[in-house]
């Protein structure tokens, strides 16, 4: 045994016995010598595997795409691949899987950091890593002996917006407002204009709807339906739909864009024509001008949420309408109900003790 031809295959394959198990690969070339090459590398390979006992390597990006192969269809699929990009990048340097280290995680995490990274969107990257080695380790192969760094997730109030501070972000958001380095309405250029009213139409439906950005942000009008005040909301993310009830105000500012003479297939589009996709500068200054500098373009999700709850609905309401999957999620407002459940429990205590005086 060795190099044999098999079939009418124009490859050679390797073909050998070792403690009494016979091994047979395509060398996948039609030349005899590069074959020879490859006979020696694996019969090198496979005894370090079965007799001295080492381990197959993995490169490190093939690991990650293992992993990322088995997510496939999954919900978290476009954000492991999202992942994928970023931690190439940081690891370039490391070939294989087993070379990893710990000094690499914990030099990974304080980059993240200094780049401005959430914690949460380290953590997920850093179980990227710890999945894939993992899964390389089920599968046979050398894997690193490491520590993953912790990555503690700080509790925190959250952050919404007040009716006085949403008022002042959409005076800052009037596509007709004046303001220093604007030129009088009737003077800006009609991409201005658009760019301007997209912003604020794009907030305003932010606010009245609930969603994540890129939801609206990238909402086609097939999705909209004006006669019944629907929204078919689709949700990327957690890959799930809801319906949602346009307020009055939402359902004006569809109205108003669908009359325009270029309406295409997406409500909001880039100078293409193609999805907005995620542009937000103008929503930042918005905020700063209006002295929210310390909210995001998600405190508008926590602000629908927030009001819906101090307003009488549930957490369990409120899930349906935010679309999560998971009921903790929706926790985070809990202690809202809280508040009110407990405003309601005082109120009957007064009068109890009014009634028995």
């Amino acid at each position: 045994m060795g190099l044999v031809k098999r079939g009418n295959s124009r490859f050679w394959y390797v073909q050998f016995q070792l403690n009494g198990v016979t091994f047979v690969r395509s060398t996948k070339t039609p030349d005899r010598k590069v074959a020879a090459r490859l006979e020696d590398e694996w019969r090198a390979q496979v005894h370090l595997q079965l007799v001295l006992g080492v381990r197959e390597r993995i490169s490190f990006l093939t690991a990650i795409d293992r992993l990322i192969a088995t997510k496939a269809g999954t919900p978290n699929h476009h954000n492991l691949l999202s992942s994928r990009k970023v931690v190439e990048r940081h690891f370039r340097r490391r070939k294989w899987l087993d070379e990893l280290t710990t000094d690499d995680l914990e030099r990974f995490k304080r980059d993240r950091v200094a780049e401005g990274v959430t914690v949460q969107t380290i953590k997920h990257q850093l179980n990227l890593i710890g999945a894939a080695t993992k899964l390389a380790g089920r599968s046979g192969k050398q894997i690193p002996s490491v520590q993953f760094p912790t990555c503690s997730i700080p509790r925190h109030r959250v952050r919404y917006l007040s009716v006085d501070e949403e008022r002042r972000l959409l005076f800052e958001l009037d596509p007709k407002r004046c303001g220093t380095g604007l030129r009088p309405y009737a003077e800006r250029s009609e991409v201005l204009k658009r760019s301007m009213q997209d912003a604020h139409d794009l907030v305003v439906l932010l606010l009245d709807t609930g969603a994540r950005y890129s939801e609206i942000a990238n909402i086609k009008w097939s999705q909209i339906d004006l006669q019944r005040g629907e929204i078919r909301l689709w949700r990327p993310k957690v890959q799930n739909e809801g319906i949602i009830m346009m307020t009055d105000r939402a359902a004006s500012i569809f109205r108003a864009r669908s009359s325009v003479s270029d309406v295409g297939e997406f409500v909001f589009t880039n100078r293409k024509g193609a999805a907005r996709g995620y542009r937000v500068q103008s929503i930042r200054k918005a905020l700063r001008r209006a002295g929210l500098a310390d909210c995001k373009i998600h405190t508008l999700r926590h602000t629908v949420a927030s009001r819906l709850i101090q307003n009488g609905m549930s957490v369990y309401e409120v899930k349906s309408i935010l679309g999560h999957t998971d009921i903790r999620t929706t926790m985070r407002y809990a202690h809202l109900e809280q508040r009110d459940t407990s405003t309601k429990a005082r109120n009957v205590l007064n009068l109890v003790r009014v009634a028995s005086s």
